[in-house]
């Protein structure tokens, strides 16, 4: 299984990124798939999340309204599209794969697959 993240760069205050997450070598069924960010010096902390079946979406508070997750079944790719951005937003975004039923889509250990981040700069 591989999961290959893109779409970070530099984008002022208020702009727009989308990221990608293309994946290979997973089985979809169960479970979901998710983002994560890691700014230096902080623990790596939930962004949002979407499950494979019924496309269901969970967020963290702090992107809440202004970040969407989304999904491409057939194509095995999932998007966060992410507007409004702040500088707080700046981190290391990695897309992750769970492949069971998870319980806590917030939590890395339901996540049995990372990709390897997409670094995101919001400049003020």
């Amino acid at each position: 299984v591989q999961l290959q993240a893109s779409g970070g760069g530099l984008v002022q205050a208020g702009g727009s990124l989308r990221l990608l997450c293309a994946t290979s070598g997973l089985t979809i069924g169960s479970g979901g798939m998710g983002w994560f960010r890691q700014a230096p010096g902080k623990e790596r902390e939930f962004v949002a999340a979407i499950s494979w079946s019924g496309g269901v979406t969970y967020y963290a508070d702090s992107i809440k309204g202004r970040f969407t997750i989304s999904r491409d079944n057939a194509k095995d790719t999932v998007f966060l599209q992410m507007n409004s951005l702040k500088p707080e937003d700046t981190a290391v975004y990695y897309c992750a794969a769970a492949v069971s039923v998870v319980v806590t889509w917030g939590a890395t250990y339901e996540y049995d697959y990372w990709g390897q981040g997409t670094q995101v700069t919001v400049s003020s």
